[in-house]
């Protein structure tokens, strides 16, 4: 039986988990809400399968009971955080307070084109603009709301201002006012993403863009910028993590 690596990002929203296999292609998907993680593990994704290793990198506090689950099948268990060896350098100063997402993003970035100056867009609950140099260090980059946020916050910081869906009727000229709200916060999102990245492509030679996250699908279409869709790129970055950690897993 071969070995598998188990690679999961537990999100705001989602829980993703790709298996990789020993030639780092992924041989599964799935996406979960948190509640069917455990169940789903035990059921559809751990029988018949030997885990090399597992990586978890999680924005909320809730992937504990997940962790133990993984123990019980694995030594290898790393939850991914400011003190996981990392095989490029890190150069944020405030290290403590960087979400292990943005240091996956940066991981399969620099994985995914090394002569690069690589800048991640991952747009979901926020929008992060995530820099590594093909000198092998993560810089930072840049943190911005995302589009529930935006339209979220218009309906709760005023009084007449109606909660609108991100889902809907989209143009540049609203009608009404569901729909100039959503042009302000979608349009407005996208002529930013453009003018950042814009702005790293003309500071930084050999520059390279990638576009992720939930709501990519939203605006791959709509931006004028040259930016490569990988709606993979922080599952990668954990499997090459996980490689860099545990010598089973390579």
């Amino acid at each position: 039986m071969s070995l598998t690596k188990l690679c999961i990002d537990w999100g705001n929203s989602f829980v993703k988990i790709a298996l990789f296999d020993q030639n780092d292609k992924i041989t599964d998907r799935y996406i979960m809400t948190a509640d069917e993680v455990i169940h789903k593990l035990h059921d559809e994704i751990l029988p018949r399968r030997t885990i090399a290793g597992a990586i978890i990198s999680s924005v909320t506090d809730q992937h504990m009971e997940l962790v133990h689950a993984l123990r019980e099948i694995t030594t290898h268990v790393i939850v991914l955080d400011s003190n996981t060896p990392l095989p490029i350098m890190n150069a944020y100063t405030s290290q403590d307070t960087l979400g292990a997402d943005r240091i996956a993003l940066a991981v399969g970035a620099y994985a995914s084109d090394p002569n690069k100056n690589n800048l991640v867009v991952c747009v979901g609950t926020c929008i992060t603009y995530n820099f590594v140099g093909k000198n092998k260090t993560f810089r930072g980059g840049a943190i911005s709301p995302g589009a529930q946020m935006r339209l979220a916050a218009m309906h709760q910081f005023t009084e007449k201002l109606p909660k609108v869906n991100v889902n809907g009727e989209l143009m540049l000229i609203g009608y009404d006012t569901e729909t100039s709200m959503r042009s302000g916060a979608l349009n407005g999102m996208s002529a930013e993403i453009d003018g950042m990245v814009a702005a790293f492509e003309a500071q930084y030679p050999d520059f390279n863009a990638i576009l992720t996250g939930g709501d990519a699908t939203l605006f791959a279409s709509k931006l004028k910028c040259k930016i490569f869709a990988d709606p993979e790129i922080l599952l990668k970055g954990l499997n090459q993590i996980l490689k860099y950690n545990v010598p089973q897993a390579r």
